[in-house]
């Protein structure tokens, strides 16, 4: 009998696990989208912030980070009910995936490069990075970071026992990149990447700090650009966040005894979800314009709710 009530105890323990990490994770990234949603539609019906350079790099983050978090919960989802299917499938998901994951600090380090520019050129502002020209750089790094999944692909070791369209496979990074490397190339370029990005931003708060005493400008929109140059170095560090798992994870082994598919969660639920949704709130909240239009816009939305509430309260009455 204890053998036999054995399995169904673990598919049980292991089924609730699942269904707490789903609950955990499905809401978080509802309210994220709620309120990426609420950002992009303020962008788009309000005409200033299309002409200006910085809001535009900003909202092609947020696009960027719902993309990613989107396909990321839809891998993790796959992955919490065993969903197998064909490789070929499952190669559009990742890639999308790795994509985007990459393009984050490149927006972040373009995103500094055009304070830089504001503070520095202020009147004579290059034409590639006018608010109408700006897209092209924009296109630029998404073609740069689609290149880095393309050749780490292209060097993996192809197994012959694998077929991409018969063989179904549950979707995951490690069974992709399985080739030694594959994960050289890509821890590689993962601290080529971060280090270029966390020197350009190094490079832009220094410069925009020694100009400060040459220029003489208002010294209010110089100490904002300081300030904006060290939030883009901040949110660097949470997307940095993801390259401490197998740090983290070596660490959580010692320490206690929880299981691998536990510790590969906790991993995923801090160190690349609530990075990912705090980077963009932190952001977009701390603009004062963009601030006080989310407040508009929510207000307006009460002010629309109200009055079909009160009149749907007075039919009720007159029905009764």
């Amino acid at each position: 009998m204890n053998l036999t009530e054995l399995p169904v105890n673990v598919t049980s323990a292991r089924n609730l696990s699942v269904i707490i990490k789903v609950c955990a994770v499905v809401p978080f990234f509802c309210i994220f989208l709620s309120c990426i949603v609420v950002m992009l539609y303020i962008f788009a019906s309000h005409r200033q912030f299309l002409d200006s350079s910085r809001y535009i790099l900003f909202a092609s983050m947020l696009i960027n980070d719902t993309v990613q978090l989107l396909f990321s919960v839809l891998l993790f989802l796959l992955v919490m009910g065993q969903v197998k299917f064909a490789l070929v499938y499952c190669f559009p998901l990742l890639f999308i995936s790795t994509a985007t994951f990459q393009n984050t600090p490149l927006i972040l380090a373009t995103m500094s490069l055009e304070r830089y520019v504001a503070i520095i050129y202020p009147l004579q502002c290059p034409p590639a990075w006018r608010s109408d020209r700006i897209w092209i750089i924009i296109l630029s790094l998404w073609l740069l970071s689609c290149i880095f999944p393309i050749i780490e692909y292209s060097i993996g070791q192809h197994n012959p026992a694998v077929n991409m369209f018969s063989t179904s496979v549950v979707c995951k990074s490690a069974v992709v990149n399985s080739s030694p490397k594959q994960t050289l190339f890509k821890t590689v370029v993962n601290i080529l990447c971060f280090a270029a990005v966390a020197i350009i931003i190094l490079f832009t708060y220094v410069r925009i700090l020694l100009e400060t005493r040459k220029l003489r400008q208002d010294r209010t929109s110089v100490s904002k650009a300081m300030n904006t140059v060290l939030l883009h170095g901040f949110q660097l560090l949470l997307c940095m966040l993801a390259f401490t798992i197998p740090i983290t994870e070596s660490l959580i082994v010692l320490r206690t005894n929880w299981l691998i598919e536990d510790i590969a969660f906790f991993n995923y639920f801090c160190f690349v979800l609530i990075p990912r949704f705090l980077s963009p709130l932190i952001y977009g909240l701390r603009d004062q314009s963009l601030r006080s239009c989310i407040g508009k816009t929510f207000l307006c939305c009460s002010n629309r709710i109200k009055p079909s509430v009160r009149s749907l309260m007075q039919n009720n009455l007159f029905v009764t």
